[in-house]
């Protein structure tokens, strides 16, 4: 099982029934896992649309909503939504794509320094670089996100 299995995995056994978003080329493995995976994707006309559609969701259901972007600018196009769902205590989760682990710090095409971006309109905020990180952060998905005071959730891939 690769990585992008895993966080799918680890959505469908948390509950995850769908996520919003916009695909692009650092989160394709993701979204190639999302196929025969059991969680259904909705495809959404722009990245910070996809965040928004997660805050509706989650207050719907009242259960946890996920949204996922490409690394740099679709990072960045989730940070509205996160920051919405971070003040009014709605429980998102955003899964982002990254540039590979040696070019980070190198301003590699669409590198962003997400984690920094979000630290102030997340509860958690995670760079995963090792795939023996992947699946102790992606169950933490529900726990993590739970409906309390500041319960919105990025992690970070």
């Amino acid at each position: 099982m690769n990585g992008a299995q895993l966080v799918v995995e680890a959505l469908r056994q948390q509950g995850i029934k769908s996520v919003f978003g916009y695909p692009g080329g650092a989160i394709m493995p993701i979204y190639d896992a999302l196929y025969d995976g059991g969680v259904e994707h909705i495809l959404c006309r722009h990245e910070q649309g996809a965040a928004i559609a997660a805050i509706g969701m989650a207050r719907a259901t009242q259960e946890v909503a996920v949204c996922m972007a490409t690394s740099g600018p679709g990072a960045t196009n989730l940070v509205t939504g996160l920051a919405d769902a971070f003040l009014d205590s709605v429980p998102v989760v955003a899964i982002t794509g990254q540039v590979a682990s040696p070019l980070i710090g190198t301003d590699a095409f669409q590198e962003m320094d997400v984690i920094g971006m979000s630290l102030s309109c997340t509860k958690h905020s995670y760079l995963v670089t090792d795939i023996d990180e992947l699946a102790p952060t992606s169950r933490g998905i529900r726990g993590s996100s739970i409906w309390s005071s500041r319960s919105s959730y990025c992690r970070y891939r």
